[in-house]
């Protein structure tokens, strides 16, 4: 009589432990797939920052040799104008 009583004991200590490991797992792998899913946004945000800088530079590249833009880095970089054309300076600035 003893001998059943201790065994059915055993069974359901058993039974909870395999519960409690079993509800254990099953939260550290949701933390683990949370943590995932915020390094997956993370990746996304990058790569969708790299493309926008890779459609930047792409436009840059098309249009470097183009004569307006060689007008404009020698107007603004280098203070560079057309002979007899007039510039004005703003002084309030």
């Amino acid at each position: 009589m003893k001998n059943k009583k201790t065994s059915k004991l055993y069974k359901k200590i058993l039974i909870l432990a395999f519960i409690l490991y079993f509800i254990y797992t099953l939260i550290m792998q949701q933390k683990t797939l949370n943590s995932y899913s915020v390094e997956k946004a993370k990746y996304k945000e990058d790569i969708e920052v790299a493309e926008d800088e890779q459609k930047e530079l792409q436009n840059m590249k098309d249009n470097i040799n183009s004569n307006e833009y060689i007008e404009q880095i020698a107007r603004e970089k280098l203070g560079m104008y057309y002979p007899n054309e007039k510039v004005y300076i703003d002084v309030e600035k």
